[in-house]
């Protein structure tokens, strides 16, 4: 369908596709099937769009998960989760913008709090507050549920993530930057495996003597055991770490992102 890989669809690749795909759609519907989908609106539609409109929302058991999710959040239950929330779970002083004074540890954890509006905002249009009701938490967890299929799979995920098996303070050390043990490890072992973020022999003859080829196979394989999650925020993440904002990533920024995102790499 993406004919000239874009990683997009513009109207006469998704007006082809309806055609190859002998949906029968008039073209009038295939224009409003079209702007159903481009949900942001930019003419164009991104595989989270395409995806999101063809799976739908949650199913019901998901949902009552990560309504469970979200008030064990909403610390002082007023129906929304703002910083005041989360500064007691997580914590950004170890974060390396906040270490070399590019940024403050509110605008850390500001910046966690508008990964869970950004999709709720693309459908409303409401510029992002840091300050994230239910529907916006929902809506996030929206896209996320449609890589995985798996109910099972979906409320394990969630408990790892969120420790829904636990009561409030119970052996919740707090998370973040300073966590030894970052949230995106406990994402991934959802199964409880052994620790995937373990210091390993060959992790340590990788940093030090790993070829070029050696290196991508070793993201490669530490972005693939991340899940269907992981890999549908590799778009969200680039856009985090490009701090300029001119669509590359320069030595720094490279660094700063292998960091962020636990990819076992020294700094060598």
């Amino acid at each position: 369908m993406d004919d000239d890989n874009s990683k997009s669809l513009n109207k006469p690749e998704f007006n082809k596709a309806l055609t190859d795909y002998k949906l029968g759609f008039t073209t009038a519907e295939n224009a409003a099937l079209f702007e159903y989908f481009d949900v942001d609106g930019s003419g164009t539609i991104s595989y989270d769009e395409f995806i999101r409109a063809v799976r739908g929302p949650m199913n019901m058991s998901r949902k009552k998960v990560v309504a469970q999710a979200f008030k064990k959040l909403d610390a002082d239950g007023n129906g929304w989760i703002d910083i005041n929330d989360i500064r007691g779970v997580y914590k950004a002083n170890k974060h390396p913008d906040v270490i070399s004074g590019k940024k403050t540890e509110d605008q850390i954890l500001n910046e966690f709090l508008s990964t869970f509006e950004l999709a709720h905002s693309m459908r409303s249009g409401d510029a992002p507050n840091y300050v994230v009701t239910k529907e916006e938490f929902e809506e996030y967890y929206n896209n996320v549920s449609c890589s995985i299929d798996d109910d099972l799979y979906f409320a394990a995920m969630m408990n790892s993530a969120w420790k829904l098996d636990q009561q409030p303070g119970q052996g919740a050390a707090k998370g973040g930057w300073s966590n030894a043990k970052p949230r995106a490890a406990q994402d991934n072992n959802i199964f409880n495996r052994p620790d995937p973020t373990a210091k390993k022999a060959e992790d340590a003859d990788l940093n030090l003597n790993a070829s070029q080829q050696q290196l991508k196979e070793h993201i490669r394989k530490r972005i693939a055991s991340r899940g269907a999650r992981g890999l549908m925020g590799i778009a969200k993440k680039f856009k985090i770490a490009d701090d300029n904002g001119n669509g590359l990533l320069d030595v720094e920024e490279f660094k700063k992102a292998m960091h962020d995102f636990r990819m076992g790499l020294s700094v060598q």
